[in-house]
């Protein structure tokens, strides 16, 4: 390896470890600080030290920097769905899941609560944030036909708590902090059944 190749390396950490976690740090850094409009991904890469090739290996734009994770969760949701107990009601089936899902954000709550900040600081990331969770309700629905649930049920109970999720998480996000996810979305989830129940 010559000086040249030494150099380089250390000053774009063609090496280090983790490229993935230091873009991740590196654009919520820079989205806080700057916003995300005005943050390119030549900023975000140079921050972590990386090229902007390194970048595309990992995220196809900037906004998915921000969306990264959705993939796994919904994989996650579909799973509990899918391997619920047969005795749950479709609502309660969907409860069940995002309430076990919780410690998907609890790991890294103040993770969770910057993001929803900087998504809730720009309309193109808002449009975003209801297609990933349009594409979730789908996914469960699809779980709950699975399960043998008739339409229109198993779409109204995918619809309703990804709202219920929606608000719930939107509710832990800006509240306070000692209060877990799975709890606040437990209490959305009985308001739901209590105005759902109504006559």
């Amino acid at each position: 390896m010559s000086l040249t190749d030494i150099r380089y390396d250390a000053v774009m950490g063609r090496w280090e470890p983790d490229a993935r976690g230091r873009l991740l740090q590196a654009a919520f850094e820079l989205y806080v600080e700057r916003g995300f409009e005005e943050t390119t991904v030549a900023e975000i890469a140079a921050k972590a030290r990386l090229t902007e090739r390194t970048f595309f290996r990992h995220f196809t734009d900037k906004r998915e920097v921000l969306f990264a994770g959705a993939s796994d969760l919904q994989a996650l949701l579909v799973n509990l769905v899918l391997n619920a107990p047969a005795a749950l009601t479709p609502m309660a089936t969907v409860r069940a899941a995002f309430i076990e899902a919780a410690a998907f954000f609890g790991e890294q709550p103040e993770f969770a609560r910057q993001r929803q900040r900087i998504i809730l600081s720009s309309t193109e990331l808002q449009e975003r944030e209801l297609i990933k969770l349009a594409t979730l309700a789908s996914a469960m629905g699809g779980a709950l036909r699975e399960r043998g649930v008739k339409e229109p049920g198993a779409s109204l109970a995918a619809e309703a708590g990804v709202t219920a999720f929606r608000i719930a998480f939107d509710r832990w996000a800006n509240g306070p902090t000692q209060r877990e996810l799975a709890g606040v979305m437990d209490d959305v989830f009985i308001q739901l059944r209590s105005i759902t129940s109504e006559t």
